[in-house]
């Protein structure tokens, strides 16, 4: 029995040592998992405090945030770059069509086919969008799809053919349709798995029926109502047929101001109306433009300068007249606003807004104005701005 006493104290003591020195704790994490905790910057999020991020890219550069971190292998080539947005557009597009699903072009890839039906070729984003039902019948249904993409199916011309592989993948926290954490903006990827280029589709919810019915939104609190979505009009981009929304041009000024579709120079790029395209810049061209705005910007400080020696030499006058005791001459309306003028730094004047007008709207009453045929607002058109010229639109500069 004593033996027994002295055993049952051991056991005791020792699960005393175990809870005060933590000896081997029981249902304790190893020694390698604490250390890869305290690693970590952040625990890992639950959907308690909002969903862990889904989708990631490599990061460190701007244009390494365009990639898939699962398929990255570097940064393309401009050239490269173009050819795989090509075509992983006209599989996106096929794949949907094929599958009777609606999706339209948004964000920079509309901007792109307002201009000539093709995406703007300094743009990395591929922006589209879909239905908050239809996201979700896509991940009941599709995620995780592989699609064999052969481009005889949209080009048979095309030689020699191309066969490549995308992978639609749809994130789980496409069941919230709040923003939440921000971690999961993009509902779905279009992923070329060669090099991790993608396209970022984001669906549209009526997030708040109640207080604005009508008005569809998605995680990055992009709005629209439903008379600017739809009916959608069919159209083609790159080669294939596309959707855009209704009121694509309004879509398109509430969001990157009507100067974007009319500014012809952007991002070392030139447009060329003639073959409808936009160009990049050549070296020697970006140079001579460089140079050009040094010279501008030279003579502007020059003529400043003059022009403040000038206000300082008549000053000095002033004052000498006024210490002899003679009349000063009087400043004149013109000369005040020259000197005031000579005190501000030179700057460029704002233009006045671009306007687009419809014709009828510029002239309601009027009795002649065309009235809009609804076949023809639906006919497949080659960009925004061949539809704007067939509607009858005015550019008002």
């Amino acid at each position: 029995m004593r033996i027994r006493l002295v055993l049952l104290t051991l056991a005791f003591v020792s699960d005393l040592l175990v809870e005060a020195f933590l000896i081997n704790p029981p249902r304790h994490r190893s020694n390698s998992g604490l250390l890869f905790r305290r690693r970590k910057k952040k625990p890992q999020k639950t959907p308690a405090d909002g969903w862990a991020k889904y989708f990631h890219e490599p990061g460190g550069t701007d244009l390494s945030n365009h990639y898939d971190s699962r398929y990255e292998h570097g940064i393309l080539s401009y050239g490269d770059k173009q050819d795989s947005q090509v075509h992983m557009m006209r599989a996106y597009l096929d794949f949907f069509k094929k599958n009777d699903i609606e999706t339209w072009l948004a964000h920079g890839t509309l901007l792109g086919w307002w201009w000539n039906g093709k995406m703007l070729p300094w743009d990395w984003d591929v922006d589209t969008q879909v239905s908050g039902p239809t996201l979700l019948f896509l991940g009941k249904h599709f995620n995780g799809s592989i699609y064999e993409y052969n481009s005889a199916d949209s080009d048979p011309d095309l030689q020699p053919v191309i066969e490549r592989q995308y992978l639609l993948d749809i994130n789980p926290a496409i069941i919230e349709r709040d923003r939440g954490n921000g971690d999961n903006v993009i509902d779905a990827r279009w992923i070329d798995i060669r090099n991790g280029l993608y396209i970022d589709v984001t669906g549209l919810s009526e997030t708040e029926p109640l207080d604005y019915p009508g008005v569809w939104s998605c995680k990055n609190y992009h709005r629209y109502r439903t008379t600017d979505l739809y009916p959608m009009r069919e159209t083609m981009f790159e080669g294939v047929v596309a959707k855009v929304p209704y009121a694509y041009d309004r879509i398109l000024a509430e969001e990157y101001q009507e100067k974007a579709l009319v500014v012809t120079e952007y991002e070392g790029h030139k447009w060329h109306d003639d073959i409808k395209e936009w160009i990049k810049k050549t070296p020697d061209e970006i140079k001579q433009e460089r140079w050009s705005r040094q010279q501008a910007r030279r003579k502007k400080q020059e003529e400043k300068a003059q022009r403040k020696k000038a206000k300082e030499e008549k000053e000095k006058a002033e004052q000498e007249a006024k210490e002899k005791g003679e009349a000063v001459p009087y400043k004149g309306k013109e000369e005040k606003e020259e000197d005031h003028s000579a005190d501000q730094d030179i700057k460029e004047p704002d233009k006045e807004p671009i306007k687009i007008k419809r014709n009828a709207e510029r002239d309601s009453n009027s009795d002649t104005d065309p009235k809009p045929d609804p076949e023809l607002e639906l006919m497949k058109e080659s960009s925004g701005l061949a539809h704007l010229r067939h509607r009858l639109l005015d550019h008002i500069v």
